[in-house]
């Protein structure tokens, strides 16, 4: 209820409680809808979630869970200017806890709060950028495959996995990866400032644990979401988790995730994906478990 119609009814009945929208960011950060193999974060995914919390009028801050071992520089950084665009223009402090990790993409995105908190044990960090692949030129000539590749465009097959690594290739790669470096450290500089420490190994892509951490000025604090707000704003604080709004045919699984019901199950269509969305799991779970999680 608006502070201004609390103000007409008797002090017994008004609520002196301050509620806080809480949006909570789970998953690897790619562009693309989560599936039933993963949970991921995209513009498109938390834009309406963001959109809703910031739009609580009387809740003087925004709180961000944020629980993600990155993935795409891009939908990181969008998300991170959406959270600090909405701040700017409704004047809300923004508050980030980082649950078990917030690293690479996932620290990035924590820089949108004026406020980092993070568990002792969480882990964050991680400023850099990698890219990863498989080479399988020996594998395929084992095998007798004959690779066949044609283009308009010298370099239109840049790293193909199938053919042999060129220098020239790897060193354009690494040119591309300075670039999307600089702006990932400019990003860092410009909302921390003078609370990062001076530390040779600060932006090398090496990661921390959440006591670590605050030395390093990479978070603000320890400790946990509730505690902080209440520290804030009082005992009586409640959190209003922001979730996505559930349509007539959605049904919530066990992971907290929302499973539409469109029409029937085309079990073609569903086999036919099946391998591909196996192996989009297991990239997600070595990302994950680059950081012993």
């Amino acid at each position: 209820m608006p502070n201004r119609l609390k103000k007409l009814l008797p002090k017994r009945f008004r609520s002196e409680a301050t509620v806080i929208p809480v949006v909570r960011l789970q998953g690897v950060i790619m562009a693309g809808a989560s599936g039933p193999f993963r949970q991921s974060i995209s513009l498109a995914s938390v834009a309406p979630l963001l959109e809703r919390a910031f739009a609580m009028k009387d809740a003087p801050a925004v709180a961000i869970s944020i629980n993600s071992p990155g993935g795409s520089p891009v939908q990181s950084r969008l998300v991170f200017q959406r959270i600090r665009d909405l701040a700017e223009e409704k004047r809300k402090h923004v508050i980030v806890a980082c649950e078990d990790v917030a690293a690479s993409g996932g620290y990035m995105i924590a820089c949108a709060g004026d406020e980092i908190v993070a568990d002792p044990s969480s882990v964050v960090g991680s400023i850099g950028v990698v890219s990863g692949g498989f080479g399988f030129v020996e594998l395929i000539r084992k095998i007798g495959v004959e690779r066949r590749v044609h283009t308009a465009g010298q370099n239109k097959a840049t790293l193909d996995p199938f053919r042999p690594e060129r220098a020239e290739d790897v060193e354009h790669l690494k040119s591309l990866q300075l670039d999307v470096h600089k702006t990932f450290i400019d990003l860092v500089q410009s909302r921390r400032g003078a609370k990062l420490a001076d530390h040779p190994d600060l932006f090398t892509g090496l990661f921390w644990s959440g006591v670590r951490g605050l030395e390093l000025g990479l978070v603000d604090r320890l400790g946990d979401l509730r505690t902080v707000l209440r520290g804030h704003y009082g005992d009586k604080v409640k959190l209003q988790v922001i979730g996505p709004k559930r349509g007539l045919f959605s049904l919530r699984g066990s992971g907290g995730g929302a499973s539409r019901l469109a029409g029937s199950l085309d079990l073609s269509q569903a086999g036919a994906g099946f391998g591909g969305a196996l192996v989009e799991a297991a990239e997600e779970r070595a990302l994950w478990a680059r950081y012993g999680l």
